[in-house]
């Protein structure tokens, strides 16, 4: 019983450590700004927005677990093992499905960037947001425009230039565009890095995961059928 009582604090801890991440990594301001301002309905977070979902209801299934182990009720433990072999499914179909569609995936955040490269050059109120959100990413990532560089901002370049002005003194990092030194690098490679970065984190905390459900799996299942042998 030990083990269970254990096994069910284990998961309780994981859905909250799943929870904290998955939260970081939405809020976190890199280059979320710029990937959901915009006018495209693809959302490259919605895989975060599951596992929140997902750490949430591993919470719940640790503190049943937990109390199922303590006070020996086959019905808590049933349900555990149910609701987690259920989770461990939807994660092995999530898995094929991603694997699946993982070029669709690069098509959509590539059509999501080229869609939005526009709103940098406009003047109306819909481009703002994404304006000052790209500002932002420019200078902390140093980079300038998206797709084309500079050129990218078209007649707002001297109101945002500030943000992808190049103080590199070798220079080889620097471009002149307007009599300015700008950085020579669009953002959109950085952007899709980040965004690489990201999933990766996502897919580590997915495995170790699922190691921990299938654990869960065993020992509810091994202290299920000793409570019901007594």
């Amino acid at each position: 019983m030990v083990w269970k009582v254990l096994q069910g604090l284990l998961c309780l801890l994981c859905g909250i450590l799943i929870l904290a991440v998955a939260i970081w990594i939405r809020v976190s301001k890199d280059g979320q700004e710029v990937l959901t301002s915009g006018d495209s309905d693809a959302n490259p977070y919605v895989a975060v927005n599951i596992l929140i979902a997902v750490g949430a209801v591993i919470m719940v299934l640790g503190f049943l677990g937990c109390c199922g182990a303590m006070k020996e009720s086959r019905c808590m433990l049933l349900l555990f093992f149910i609701g987690l072999l259920l989770i461990l499914l939807l994660q092995v179909a999530a898995g094929i499905l991603g694997a699946a569609f993982k070029s669709q995936t690069q098509r959509i955040l590539n059509e999501t960037l080229y869609d939005n490269v526009k709103l940098l050059s406009t003047a109306d109120e819909s481009g703002k947001s994404f304006q000052e959100a790209l500002s932002e990413f420019q200078e902390e990532f140093k980079c300038c425009g998206l797709v084309n560089g500079a050129a990218d901002w078209g007649s707002n370049f001297q109101q945002h230039y500030k943000s992808c002005e190049c103080t590199d003194t070798s220079g080889s990092s620097c471009t002149t565009y307007d009599n300015k030194s700008v950085y020579k690098q669009p953002c959109i490679s950085l952007i899709k890095d980040l965004v690489a970065k990201h999933i990766l984190v996502v897919i580590g905390i997915a495995f170790g995961l699922a190691v921990i459900e299938i654990l869960g799996l065993v020992f509810s299942m091994v202290l299920y059928c000793q409570i019901g042998n007594k």
